[in-house]
């Protein structure tokens, strides 16, 4: 039976918590993130991420060292204990002594500022992956399930041969389900910022995706006249 609704695996969308007392900093990451499709809280010491670390449930915590009321090394040793859970340490102390000290309180990796976003977002997603071996972040929308860390797609259990670009795009669509996506929005992400082609890029995969999962009726993936596309929950 054909599902119509999104459906929530445990990694279905990633949670993330971004604790430090420097708001830009702060800003940044959470904006950098919520644009990749996590979802994000933010605190600004110790004390206030264990609250949310209790209520949120976040997958990876990305923590500053020096912080007002409970500094990071205190954090990361109170948690460590949670094994759903990874640190990363993000923080301005770049000596070989302070990295051995973090990941002996149970950090998970450790993150010189100042930092590349793509670096960071490259290890919170191994991080994830290296806490959950056995169960890779999927992705499902109506009966398209994406394994993203097989890159495999199933429509209805049937394999979908996608190419590298295809895959990526499918992605960018399913991690926001019934959201308009603009096409130069998908060209930046998809495609990149240094990319010197036009939108009629978007529109040539997009049907290259639709004949690959048998969406002639533009039921799964929508065009919305205009502004750009989403896919159907």
């Amino acid at each position: 039976m054909v599902e119509t609704a999104a459906t929530e695996s445990p990694l279905r969308t990633p949670r993330v918590l971004v604790v430090d007392d420097e708001k830009s900093i702060v800003d940044f990451i959470q904006l950098g993130l919520q644009y990749e499709g996590f979802q994000v809280q933010v605190a600004g010491d110790g004390v206030a991420a264990l609250r949310l670390i209790s209520q949120f449930k976040p997958h990876v915590v990305v923590l500053d060292v020096m912080m007002p009321r409970m500094d990071g090394l205190a954090l990361a040793e109170a948690v460590r204990g949670n094994k759903d859970m990874g640190i990363i340490i993000l923080s301005a102390r770049d000596e070989v002594a302070d990295r051995i000290k973090g990941l002996e309180v149970g950090a998970d990796d450790y993150l010189v500022k100042p930092f590349d976003f793509g670096e960071l977002l490259a290890r919170i997603r191994a991080v994830m992956r290296r806490r959950n071996p056995s169960a890779g972040p999927q992705l499902q929308v109506q009966d398209v399930v994406m394994d993203e860390a097989a890159r495999e797609v199933r429509r209805g259990g049937r394999l979908i041969e996608l190419s590298a670009r295809e895959f990526d795009l499918l992605r960018l669509l399913m991690m926001h389900p019934n959201q308009v996506l603009a096409r130069d929005r998908i060209l930046d992400q998809v495609w990149g910022y240094n990319f010197y082609g036009d939108a009629n890029n978007v529109e040539v995969y997009i049907r290259y995706l639709r004949q690959k999962l048998g969406d002639e009726g533009h039921q799964l993936i929508q065009t919305v006249r205009g502004v750009g596309y989403r896919i159907k929950p």
